[in-house]
């Protein structure tokens, strides 16, 4: 008969084990409890480590390593103070930085406890399936994402070359680069301290798609007094560089299977915005006088859009004359053509007057163009200009609000100063100098070592320079060679996308010095006397 004073055999044998877990954890308690000091051996601070932090170091490196298993407790502040002869104020300021970190937990009344899940198990994702997995279908790309992986190989091969080079010292001849070592650094350090005390709110807020105003009045001022560009301040946006407006240009004017005039050889980024949006290159020759118009209008009669260098042409440094600017324009007036006007290098000039932007000749409202700030300062900074023509600064500035929304403002106002200050036109006048000094060096070195093997082009503006190669020398067996004796020259035929490939090299003067130059020559010549 039933007694309920009498548990069953099931509920004897699950009370006595719940009697034996109430025993073992009261024991683990105790234990825990008398524990001491650390079942841990740590190694010296290293010299200069705060005590603090060497202690969290090795702490968290024992939990790491399982030495101080999750749950774990630890020895009381006191005890680890007496243990290692530190402050107790040390001790404290340990744990705290462990339990900021969630390797620790504190519970009151007993102590501090390893935790039972750490931070790092958190950051590592699980794995599912096994390796016998079948992979998974890969992402399908948009149209846009194919021709960017498609890119022939003339257009992209600049764009996908490793940046590497650019990161280390510079040599001769580094092409692209300005003189860093020559920009004021510690001036443009005080001009952001300046702004960044005094930063207001509003700043901090954010600002207009088109940029910041202040900016955008500086550089309406600059480009109509140094470049004889005729805008207002409404047509200026902010942007991060040339690229920008080439992708943002792209996107707007261009549908798949546009033709896009691109000088022969041209600026290889350029091409890549262009045909990334589906356009078809157009290659036209350049000749003494810039863009072949002729030339162009006999191969590719109706293009959507002309891509020109005029100031400067990349790479071959020609400047478009006066005569070829006016018919260019005329030329795009009737053929409802829109020019986009890459104002290359525009700032340094050495010789000859200077020619007015296209943009300044202008009466139709056909002509984009765009600068930037990376050669006149340094490439980190990341800032540039469109000018747009009236009836498109809307559009621009829609597009603008959807892809960016507005670039970074702090170094817009820091800019603004280091320009409304005057700073900005005090260095570009000293640069002008200084590389109108190293371009005389190249020129000089390149006569005595380099006559009959290499012919050096007048140039009148910019940071780069030409050296035809004699015939049946390859450029690119040349870079190879040269770049075994630490000497950057680039073969002119990368920047080419037709079937032309012309002969010559590369080389920049603005980066390195006069003696960087002079090896660099000397190198050179070693390497054409050879294949000479």
């Amino acid at each position: 008969m039933y007694n309920p004073c009498i548990p069953l055999l099931g509920e004897t044998e699950g009370l006595n084990r719940s009697l034996q877990r109430l025993r073992e954890e009261r024991k683990e308690n105790l234990m825990a409890k008398k524990l001491s000091t650390l079942p841990l051996s740590l190694r010296g601070p290293k010299l200069g480590t705060p005590l603090y932090r060497w202690l969290y170091e090795e702490l968290r490196t024992g939990i790491l390593a399982g030495k101080l298993r999750p749950g774990m407790r630890l020895p009381a502040t006191r005890d680890l103070a007496a243990q290692y002869r530190l402050s107790r104020p040390t001790i404290v300021a340990a744990f705290e930085q462990l339990r900021s970190e969630g390797y620790v937990e504190g519970r009151v009344g007993s102590g501090t406890y390893v935790s039972q899940t750490l931070p790092d198990d958190l950051l590592q994702a699980p794995r599912t399936g096994s390796a016998g997995t079948k992979r998974r279908r890969p992402i399908a790309l948009s149209a846009y994402a194919k021709r960017l992986r498609s890119s022939p190989r003339e257009v992209a091969r600049d764009t996908l070359r490793s940046r590497t080079a650019r990161n280390s010292a510079p040599r001769a001849f580094r092409a692209g680069q300005p003189a860093l070592d020559a920009f004021p650094a510690d001036l443009w350090a005080q001009v952001a301290t300046r702004r960044l005390r005094r930063v207001s709110t509003n700043l901090l807020a954010g600002g207009e798609a088109l940029g910041y105003r202040p900016l955008r009045d500086a550089v309406a001022e600059y480009l109509n007094t140094s470049r004889g560009v005729s805008c207002s301040a409404e047509q200026v946006l902010i942007i991060s560089g040339v690229q920008e407006a080439l992708d943002r240009t792209a996107h707007l004017l261009l549908n798949p299977g546009d033709p896009v005039w691109m000088e022969e050889p041209g600026y290889p980024r350029a091409a890549s915005s262009f045909f990334a949006v589906g356009a078809k290159i157009c290659p036209v020759p350049v000749d003494a006088e810039g863009l072949d118009l002729a030339a162009g209008e006999r191969r590719w009669p109706r293009p959507r859009l002309v891509y020109v260098t005029p100031a400067h042409q990349f790479p071959l440094g020609v400047t478009m004359s006066l005569r070829r600017r006016l018919s260019l324009l005329e030329w795009a007036r009737k053929s409802h053509t829109i020019i986009f006007e890459d104002d290359y290098d525009s700032e340094y000039r050495y010789s000859g007057r200077p020619v007015p932007a296209l943009q300044g000749l202008d009466r139709a409202g056909v002509v984009i163009y765009a600068g930037s700030f990376t050669d006149a300062l340094f490439p980190a900074l990341r800032l540039g200009y469109l000018v747009a023509p009236p009836d498109m600064v809307d559009i621009f500035g829609a597009a603008a609000s959807v892809s960016t929304h507005h670039p970074p403002l702090i170094d817009q106002a820091i800019l603004c100063d280091f320009i409304v200050e005057g700073h900005f036109a005090r260095h570009v006048r000293r640069m002008r100098e200084l590389y109108a000094e190293r371009l005389g060096v190249l020129v000089n070195a390149a006569r005595e070592r380099l006559a009959g093997l290499l012919e050096i082009s007048d140039v009148e503006a910019g940071l780069r320079t030409v050296g035809w190669l004699r015939r049946g020398i390859s450029a690119e067996r040349v870079a190879k060679a040269a770049a075994e004796r630490d000497v950057e020259v680039v073969p002119l035929g990368r920047y080419a996308y037709g079937r032309s490939r012309p002969n010559g090299l590369v080389l920049g003067f603005a980066a390195v010095d006069g003696r960087e130059l002079r090896r660099g020559v000397e190198e050179l010549a070693g390497v054409l006397e050879k294949y000479a």
